[in-house]
């Protein structure tokens, strides 16, 4: 069990990290408004977790416009995703070696 806990990553130790990854999983993009109603976080504490993910390359980010309003949209990386699925793939192996 010690390797596997050894193969978790500390980067998705937060809740909202995790909440954010598994919503680009599944989601081709997001912007933060979406992302924000989802892990319910504020303004501040969702911008650091997404600039954490985003300066370990797991996540990339796209400024545009809606109208004269800023969107920002969010997307997970094959880097992300990857690093994700070891994540996940080795909570899985400590829950079965628990059972």
């Amino acid at each position: 069990m010690r390797k596997e806990i050894e193969q978790l990553n500390k980067i998705f130790d937060s809740r909202i990290r995790i909440g954010i990854m598994s919503a680009l999983m599944v989601n081709e993009s997001m912007n933060f408004n979406e992302l924000k109603a989802l892990v319910d976080a504020t303004d501040g504490n969702l911008a650091t977790h997404l600039k954490t993910l985003e300066d370990n390359t797991f996540i990339k980010v796209e400024k545009g416009f809606i109208g004269r309003k800023t969107n920002t949209t969010y997307a997970i990386t094959k880097a992300g995703e990857k690093a994700f699925r070891s994540h996940l793939d080795a909570l899985e192996k400590i829950i079965k070696n628990l059972g």
